[in-house]
């Protein structure tokens, strides 16, 4: 299900794990086994929860990997969707498919009738 504007992982990380167990980043980023500097660029937006640091903080404030790397995703995909507007889309030029797909079966020795 698609979220309207949702929120940066790094606030609900702080808002929900930090906060109510009045962790400083210092005290949350020793038992993560991250500096202080790394768990601060995505406290404050300017890095994304990576897949070593979902699993990091599903073992720390027992929830799962996934759950992470969903609010990662759907904030970046919102993001995209957002920067890549449908008229900027149409706008673009389609790329040649046949074209691409004869050079493709050229270089990789496929037959034309098994490629398309």
């Amino acid at each position: 299900m698609k979220m309207h504007n949702p929120p940066r992982p790094g606030e609900v990380l702080r808002q929900l794990c930090l906060e109510p167990l009045n962790l400083t980043v210092t005290d949350a980023a020793r038992p993560l086994g991250v500096s202080r500097k790394a768990l601060s660029s995505i406290l404050n937006g300017r890095a994304g929860i990576s897949p070593e640091m979902a699993v990091r903080l599903s073992m720390a404030f027992n929830t799962s990997a996934e759950s992470w790397l969903n609010q990662q995703l759907q904030y970046d995909l919102w993001h995209a969707e957002k920067t890549v507007s449908c008229s900027t889309w149409r706008n673009c030029p389609r790329p040649d498919v046949s074209s691409r797909l004869r050079k493709v079966s050229r270089l990789c020795e496929i037959p034309l009738a098994v490629v398309g």
